[in-house]
């Protein structure tokens, strides 16, 4: 799978909603309310950090949900995808960029949505054949301003920032032109989680799916 190849499917997975819950779970018992809530909410990419130890049996679970399109977040490594992709990950994110996780992704066929934090970033990207790349950590990066002035002289890249958005700052992000989607925490907050107050995260999905610019 060409880069080329990756970020056209990424693109269609950020495309399918204004928001992608990026989620540690910690439980596997959480795994298929928690995506099941998110998805009849209206975001059905879901983005499963390999933050904790059960990741990757969730996202094995994760991925039998209808209407779910699971990811595998912090891919730091070709092991990391492998095991991914093994998982039943349709997607793979990352919080940055090396020539060993690239070719990873290529000989597993796995669509790595890169993360990048510089134009020197991007432009490496877009020289490799990507244009769809998450911009991370977005606030702490200059946050919507700086993706505005990325556009001037990159205008062919197109972002999901995340890291520091929530439902205050996400349409300051969305109503840029070069802005797909955006990555957040806040639609699956660990005490909701741990609770098992599934409602209450559909009605947060609900809530970020009809987020407009």
């Amino acid at each position: 799978m060409t880069p080329a190849e990756q970020s056209a499917a990424s693109r269609k997975i950020c495309e399918l909603a204004p928001i992608v819950p990026v989620i540690v779970v910690k439980e596997v018992a959480h795994a298929v309310p928690l995506a099941t809530a998110l998805v009849k909410g209206g975001l059905p990419a879901l983005e499963v950090t390999l933050r904790s130890e059960c990741a990757l049996e969730a996202i094995r679970a994760m991925a039998d949900v209808e209407g779910g399109v699971v990811g595998a977040g912090t891919l730091l490594t070709p092991a990391d995808v492998k095991a991914a992709k093994a998982a039943g990950a349709k997607f793979g994110v990352s919080p940055g960029i090396t020539d060993n996780l690239i070719k990873a992704c290529a000989d597993e066929g796995l669509p790595l949505l890169p993360g990048t934090a510089t134009p020197s970033d991007v432009m490496k990207l877009l020289e490799l054949g990507y244009d769809m790349v998450k911009f991370f950590p977005a606030e702490t990066n200059g946050g919507a301003p700086a993706l505005k002035n990325f556009g001037g002289p990159l205008p062919q890249m197109s972002f999901c920032p995340t890291g520091g958005i929530n439902m205050g700052n996400a349409r300051d992000y969305l109503s840029l032109k070069n802005v797909v989607c955006c990555g957040g925490s806040w639609v699956a907050p660990d005490k909701l989680v741990q609770t098992g107050d599934w409602a209450a995260i559909e009605t947060l999905a609900r809530e970020a799916a009809a987020l407009t610019a």
